[in-house]
Formats: C-alpha cells, sequence, structure tokens
C-alpha cells in the first residue's frame, strides 16, 4: 500500500504544479487519479519482471502528450539535454525526422546528403523495427532513443513503404550530422536557386544574403526548393515569406485563447521585385514549408510544383520542467491566408510532378522535379 500511495501522491502532485484544475465536485478525475495509482501498484508488485517505478511515470506522461496528437511528447531531462544539442546545428545520428502514428515511427523526411537519405529511406516511410525490435508499442522517445549510438557504428531498420508489399530493411551507419540549412547556386546563368532545408534562427539573413549575391548577377528568375523540409520557426517562415510579398496575410495562428490568436501580415516590398518565382515542394514539406508554399500559392505570387505536401498545421512549444525534462506541446494550429487549415490535407501544387522513381535524389541527376522547374522557368 505504500507504493500505491507514493504513486498516487506523485500523479496527483503533477496535476497540481502543471496547473490543471478540476472543480470541487468533479469526483470523476480523482477516482481516474486514484486507479492510475491502483494500476501501477498492480504493475509493480504483479508483472512478470520487476518494473522501473520512474519509467513507468515517465511513460504515462508521455502516453496522455501522445494522446493529444502525433507531435506532442514528454521529453526526460537526457532526452531535452539532446534535442538542445541536437537544435546547435550538430548531432551524431541517422539524419531523419521523425514522428509517431498508429503507434509506429513515421518519418516525416531525411535530411539532405544524411546516411538515411543515401541508403534509400524515404518522407512517409513507417519504421517497424529497429535492430529486431517492434517498434509499435514503444513510445517516440523509447524509439528514438534506439536509434542514438556512438558515431561509426550500424543500424539496422525495417521500414514499410506505401505501394510497396514486402518490408524494406536499410543497413544504415550512424555519423556526425550536420545542418545547414540554406545553400545555392546560379542555374543557366539565369536562374536563382535557393535550397532551404531547415526553419532555424539564421535561415531569413541567409537567404537574404544568397539573394543579394544574386542580384549582383543579375538573376532574373528564382527557384525556392522546400523539399524534405520537416519545418521550423514560424517566425522563419513568417520572415521568409515576407521577403517576397508587397503586402497581404501571410498566416493566422489560432489557440484555445482567443486573446492568444495572432494573424501575420506581409511589410511592404518585394526583395527580388516581382521577379518570377516557383516553389518546390513533397511530401517531405511540412509546418513552417508548407506555411510559405501556402502564403505564396494563395497570394498568387509563385508557381508551387511538386507533390502535396505532409499536412502538418499546428504549432508546438517547448515547455521546460522542474525536473530539466520538458514536454512539447501543441498550443495552436495555423491557417492559410485563404483560411485554410492544412492539417492533414497538406499544400496541393498548381502543378503536379512526381517522383521519377526509386532512384530519385533531390538536387542529383535523378531529380526529375528539379529538371522539370528549370525547364518551367527556362520556358
Amino acid at each position: 500500500m505504500k507504493k500505491k500511495f507514493i504513486l498516487v501522491c506523485f500523479i496527483t502532485s503533477f496535476l497540481i504544479f502543471s496547473k490543471i484544475s478540476f472543480a470541487a465536485n468533479d469526483e470523476t478525475i480523482y477516482d481516474k487519479i486514484d486507479l492510475f495509482g491502483e494500476v501501477l501498484g498492480k504493475i509493480d508488485k504483479e508483472y512478470v519482471e520487476e518494473i522501473d517505478q520512474s519509467d513507468a511515470i515517465d511513460a504515462a506522461i508521455n502516453g496522455v502528450l501522445q494522446s493529444l496528437d502525433p507531435y506532442s511528447a514528454y521529453m526526460s531531462p537526457e532526452t531535452f539535454e539532446q534535442m538542445e544539442t541536437e537544435t546547435r546545428g550538430k548531432f551524431g545520428g541517422l539524419g531523419i525526422e521523425v514522428g509517431m502514428e498508429f503507434g509506429v515511427v513515421k518519418i516525416i523526411t531525411p535530411m539532405d546528403n544524411s546516411p538515411a537519405e543515401r541508403a534509400g529511406v524515404k518522407a512517409g516511410d513507417y519504421i517497424v523495427k529497429i535492430n529486431g525490435i517492434q517498434v509499435q508499442g514503444k513510445t517516440l522517445s523509447e524509439a528514438v532513443e534506439l536509434m542514438r549510438g556512438p558515431v561509426g557504428s550500424k543500424l539496422e531498420v525495417t521500414i514499410r513503404r506505401k505501394g510497396v508489399k514486402k518490408a524494406l530493411v536499410f543497413e544504415i551507419t550512424r555519423e556526425i550530422i550536420e545542418v545547414k540549412s540554406v545553400k545555392s547556386k546560379i542555374i543557366d546563368d539565369s536562374i536563382g536557386y535557393i535550397r532551404l532545408t531547415a526553419f532555424n534562427e539564421n535561415s531569413s539573413k541567409q537567404i537574404k544574403n544568397k539573394i543579394k549575391n544574386f542580384k549582383k548577377n543579375k538573376i532574373n528568375k528564382y527557384l525556392l526548393d522546400l523539399r524534405n523540409n520537416p519545418g521550423g520557426l514560424l517566425s522563419q517562415a513568417v520572415k521568409i515569406s515576407d521577403f517576397f510579398l508587397e503586402d497581404g496575410e501571410i498566416v493566422s495562428t489560432k489557440s484555445r485563447r482567443s486573446s492568444e490568436n495572432r494573424k501575420y501580415f506581409a511589410k511592404k516590398g518585394d526583395i527580388i521585385d516581382g521577379k518570377t518565382l516557383l516553389v518546390l515542394i513533397n511530401y517531405g514539406s511540412a509546418s513552417a514549408s508548407e506555411i510559405v508554399a501556402g502564403a505564396l500559392k494563395d497570394h498568387k505570387r509563385a508557381i508551387v510544383v511538386g507533390e502535396n505536401s505532409y499536412g502538418k498545421g499546428s504549432v508546438q512549444s517547448i515547455i521546460p520542467l522542474k525536473n530539466n525534462g520538458a514536454i512539447r506541446l501543441t498550443i495552436s494550429k495555423y491557417y492559410l491566408p485563404s483560411g485554410k487549415s492544412i492539417s492533414g490535407t497538406g499544400i496541393t501544387p498548381d502543378i503536379e510532378v512526381t517522383e521519377s522513381s526509386d532512384e530519385f535524389r533531390i538536387g542529383t541527376e535523378t531529380d526529375n522535379q528539379l529538371d522539370f522547374a528549370i525547364t518551367l522557368l527556362n520556358g
């Protein structure tokens, strides 16, 4: 009974300190809290193997968050520290952005030239096994932990892909992943190509500098490549959209409280002076990428080419906790200038161009989408 008492007190304290308030006469909630403590007590006493109560509580907290949507999750102090390391732009791993769907890890996008991308992993793939261990039933944090390991070590990942009957098995070597969010080049002496792989703190500044250099070379057509870009900072999506617009709404966010709803508008001044702009997207384009592509499409400022995007129409906030961990919580949903939410539907391109084959790689000789965009701009 002592263990049960400790567990019940822990959960009750968690709810209080998390500022979750209940009506005084809401007995059902407290009955559930008591039931939860009873279940954990039974598990601790009767389960076939001894459990770590701390891990069990972490899993319970994470279960609550992941029942809300695929993007909310609990991060232990260790996981939170790892995430902070990764946001600094250099870390060891496979180079994939992942989420949870149907109890399985779903790949939102592989990063450019990452071990996963080179191995043939694609956006939309489902990871079902990691080194032979079933992923279904595990939390996202647990699955990510299985993928971590020393740089240079190998990892076997079993994947299910839509349209492919047999499971695909990839052996991937972990590497140091360096995130370079902006790349650029001049194509055919007239097209300024900008590849944006993530929306981090310096993305808008880097793009602005790239465009300044393009202007020195008298570039008159621009191509913004957002394929396999999983998103990032909302503020950067707004700034980058604003670069190409003279006025009008870029995006709006709606929260639980109407007082926290926001609308973001473009300031006067298109930095490429109204010149032709084409945006490339695919299924790996998510969140902030969809804000930019959607805003430019709604304002008829750019031609959007490629495949339907991912459909992540929500904003997450990282909220630190007293135990030095954190929660990633969905705090608002965003809407395009047309008023449309892209949750679950994504951005539909003006011109659909699908990947040509399994050998397709972004920015290589097999990149038929880029070839099409260049031909269209030169036409």
